[in-house]
């Protein structure tokens, strides 16, 4: 008989997490491709991969589809929309961020029923609002309708919208049940010795509203059933107070195992080795904002993430698009990948690589030729992978 969540053992953790994986990534075409990194690169190298141009050595994303997009604040409450998952994160080819981009945006309009001339256009608007950014162009383009209610949303969150969302309720505790599951012993006095550090008091103390010399302590923490591609992977919910008791704030910490990256690093480059400092090094150059909020550490013996889920930080989730705003958005997001591309080249670098991009245009289609043919040549395969990983979940289940 299947475990109910409230009942997963230490040693049960890891059937029933992959079992979660594969429904999750069944659940649509879309979502099969966010929890798919590993084989969007195997499926590149297979493929189309020899075509794509050597861009600049720089931090790429790695795993830059549409829901690792949106809005973030700093820790002076700033918010602006930038990469928010940087697992995958290498000193690589930009191309790379572009081809995972067009990819999720093709699948987006596929599941819109739009149809394919629609995603030639997305990708031409998502190379326009890319090479813009190459060029400097400052001017502020006009929100989409879908990434507006998402940032109005984002501006008006407080802390109790992020506590009923996560943890069901403003008390301080984590109620164990289908996401969060109980710690061994060995968890909970790992994660209370590394609150107990410096390093970690400082990263909740940052945020402008705190006192910089606040107390922190460990209220409540949990193993986190959270995400599509990191499950498997340590995960924790830390509920921490911070301040004197008669005072007392709460945050939500998230604890995430920094992993090693499928993404193809530019062998030349040097890099950090431990993986969260990889992560780290990568974000401070991607997305300043998510970058001064994270720490890299140790725990039960393996590299993690550290760092405070803000209520202001959401994704972007594109469900249903239509056509004009299909245009916009892929305008939009583009933008925001250049702009995270550019901040790390000098004028020089961005015209060569400007002219490499436009250089390769075709005459039928406003974008590279080599960007069209690894998408559609992605998408085909990607289709025929997401059936067959859908038919092997019902035949699991069936069995």
């Amino acid at each position: 008989m299947p475990l109910t969540p409230i009942a997963v053992r230490y040693k049960d953790r890891s059937a029933v997490l992959l079992q979660r994986r594969k429904l999750k990534m069944a659940r649509s075409a879309h979502a099969y491709v966010r929890g798919s990194t590993v084989k969007f690169y195997e499926w590149l190298e297979s493929s189309m991969g020899r075509s794509v141009p050597h861009g600049p050595a720089i931090w790429i994303c790695g795993d830059c589809h549409v829901s690792n997009l949106g809005p973030i604040s700093n820790t002076k409450g700033e918010i602006e929309i930038q990469i928010r998952d940087l697992d995958q994160t290498v000193i690589g080819n930009p191309a790379h961020d572009l081809i995972r981009l067009g990819l999720s945006l093709a699948t987006a309009a596929r599941g819109s029923d739009l149809p394919g001339v629609t995603t030639a256009r997305m990708l031409e608007q998502m190379m326009q609002g890319y090479i813009a950014s190459l060029m400097h162009d400052k001017r502020q383009q006009q929100l989409p309708k879908d990434i507006h209610l998402v940032m109005e949303d984002a501006q008006r969150r407080k802390w109790k919208h992020l506590a009923r969302e996560r943890i069901e309720d403003t008390r301080p505790t984590i109620p164990l049940g289908k996401k969060f599951w109980a710690l061994s012993r060995r968890e909970a006095r790992e994660i209370a010795t590394l609150f107990n550090g410096e390093p970690a008091r400082k990263l909740i103390t940052a945020v402008r509203s705190r006192d910089d010399g606040a107390a922190v302590e460990v209220v409540d923490a949990a193993y986190w059933m959270k995400g599509c591609s990191s499950l498997g992977q340590l995960r924790y919910a830390v509920l921490a107070g911070i301040g004197p008791s008669k005072d007392e704030s709460f945050c939500l910490i998230d604890i995430k195992e920094a992993a090693a990256a499928a993404a193809p690093r530019y062998p030349d480059q040097i890099m950090p080795r431990d993986n969260a400092r990889r992560i780290v090094e990568g974000a401070l150059h991607l997305s300043p904002h998510l970058g001064e909020r994270m720490l890299a550490a140790r725990l039960m013996d393996r590299s993690v993430i550290v760092r405070e889920m803000f209520p202001q930080d959401l994704k972007i989730e594109i469900d249903r698009l239509e056509r004009g705003e299909a245009m916009l958005v892929a305008r939009f997001l583009g933008q925001v990948v250049g702009r995270a591309h550019t901040r790390q080249l000098k004028r020089d670098a961005c015209r060569a690589w400007r002219a490499d991009l436009e250089r390769t245009h075709s005459k039928s289609l406003d974008a590279p030729s080599w960007l069209w043919s690894c998408v559609v040549d992605l998408v085909t395969t990607h289709e025929a992978a997401y059936l067959e990983h859908c038919r092997r979940y019902a035949m699991e289940e069936i069995g």
